[in-house]
């Protein structure tokens, strides 16, 4: 009965949730009062369930484990989550030391916890990350080579500590698959883009081919995610450092209810975003320092067919008092966006880099489709960014054959209290498409000291600016 009373409760609050940003869209964005909006990120917090774990402790040292560096602890840590689950959940410790170690899969009601002077370093030797597991790649899903931490349909996992957690990624091992020659490659080497691989795993989605036969790992050359929780509820990361990753770092996939508190990313490889939500709801990043080679924070929701066939927008997501250093972009949406992002809130964060593309960016195109609404993002400094303060680009494309028929929706982008010292090329940059422009952009109490060119846009809607000025100019 309590059970059920909660679950009532819970659904009753999530649809006055809806119920709001509704309003507050329709009412508050186009006039520049966000209270409204604003008091919904309160409200997604605080129904938020942050996992407990028993007053149990499982030391790896008990079942097993070398802290040397090159004993393979993979038996020894699956011994001690399995007694930690078994037992009904507790934390699983890994003390001070170096932990040579395979792929490591969490259980329910297990925080595996890396304390202090601890690092976990990861086998080079591929063959450890199998058998393949159901996983994703670029927003498709497949079968593939193991995440380096995962956990498949799972509630209640964590991963806590001041430890680190060593990817042991560079130009020899994982990164010069992607065929670029700052990241090792050397020509006439395989690489992710030739036949075989990425395009062959395009060409399944489009074909409609199961999952299940999406079969790739050994002798194709997809990087594996670094920390994945797929189809999980209730997950916690906090404290512990994340570096030398394969691909994408913190990749909650279909999860909901998701904490990330006090992590530290530092990774400059290929396709190292900071951390990319993806299906996933209900997901508070805080206090946390993103410094990496792509993104640093990256909000997905698949690529194109894929994506459209899940068919779950990423939305209710929280980003606070975190900074961003190095990477393409510091709050990002897409670009495998095709089952749309809504709800997003980033306050109180500090942006600064020479090496950051830009502060907030939005990207898809007529092949992704999606839709991006109800963006919020106040009390941001930003120090310097390279290309773009704002930019939205409806246009995004990598790779060739881009356009398509499916029209990107963007609407209801609000900034507020945002401090630039250096816009780089444009303080405000959309490119949006002319069958769908995009809607409803308020700046409010923004200050863009210097930037070359001041707004740039194309098929956008007119700007609503707020006490707003860029190169000391009042727009």
């Amino acid at each position: 009965m309590r059970t059920t009373s909660t679950l009532k409760i819970l659904i009753n609050s999530f649809a006055l949730l809806a119920i709001l940003f509704s309003y507050s869209c329709k009412t508050g964005l186009q006039n520049g009062n966000t209270n409204s909006g604003w008091n919904q990120a309160d409200l997604i917090i605080s129904n938020i369930i942050v996992p407990k774990f028993q007053d149990r402790t499982f030391n790896v040292m008990d079942y097993g484990a070398k802290a040397d560096a090159e004993f393979n602890n993979s038996e020894a840590f699956k011994k001690a989550i399995a007694a930690c689950n078994e037992s009904g959940g507790g934390k699983v410790l890994v003390p001070s030391g170096k932990y040579l170690t395979g792929p490591i899969h969490l259980k329910s009601n297990v925080n595996f916890h890396v304390e202090e002077g601890a690092e976990i370093l990861f086998t080079k030797d591929k063959s450890a990350y199998l058998p393949m597991v159901h996983t994703s790649y670029e927003g498709m899903e497949l079968m593939n080579y193991s995440p380096l931490i995962y956990a498949y349909g799972q509630k209640n996992i964590a991963v806590t500590g001041k430890g680190v957690f060593n990817g042991q990624a560079n130009n020899e091992n994982w990164w010069n698959w992607v065929g670029k020659d700052e990241y090792g490659y050397k020509e006439g080497m395989p690489k992710q883009t030739d036949e075989e691989n990425l395009p062959r795993l395009r060409k399944m989605i489009a074909d409609g081919v199961p999952i299940k036969d999406r079969k790739f790992g050994e002798g194709y050359l997809l990087r594996p995610t670094f920390f994945e929780p797929f189809e999980c509820e209730n997950i916690l990361v906090q404290g512990v450092t994340f570096t030398n990753a394969p691909f994408w770092i913190l990749h909650p996939i279909k999860s909901n209810n998701i904490t990330i508190d006090g992590v530290t990313v530092r990774s400059h490889g290929p396709n190292n975003d900071g951390c990319d939500p993806e299906y996933s709801k209900n997901v508070h990043i805080k206090n946390s320092i993103f410094d990496t080679g792509d993104d640093c924070i990256a909000i997905k929701s698949g690529r194109n067919n894929d994506g459209r066939r899940v068919g779950i927008p990423s939305e209710n997501i929280v980003i606070e008092n975190c900074e961003m250093a190095d990477g393409h972009g510091g709050v990002v949406m897409g670009s495998e966006i095709s089952a749309g992002v809504r709800n997003v809130f980033v306050r109180n964060c500090r942006m600064d880099s020479p090496n950051l593309d830009r502060a907030i960016r939005i990207k898809t195109n007529t092949i992704r489709g999606g839709f991006v609404e109800n963006i919020y993002v106040k009390d941001i400094i930003v120090g310097q960014v390279k290309e773009a303060v704002l930019k939205i680009n409806t246009h995004y494309g990598i790779y060739d054959n881009q356009e398509g028929d499916y029209i990107p929706s963007i609407k209801n982008i609000f900034l507020e209290n945002v401090t630039v010292e250096n816009g780089g090329e444009y303080g405000i940059l959309i490119k949006g498409r002319e069958q769908d422009p995009v809607k409803n952009i308020v700046l409010k109490n923004v200050s863009i000291k210097t930037t070359k060119t001041p707004v740039k846009i194309e098929n956008c809607e007119p700007i609503k600016f707020i006490n707003t000025t860029i190169n000391g100019q009042e727009f």
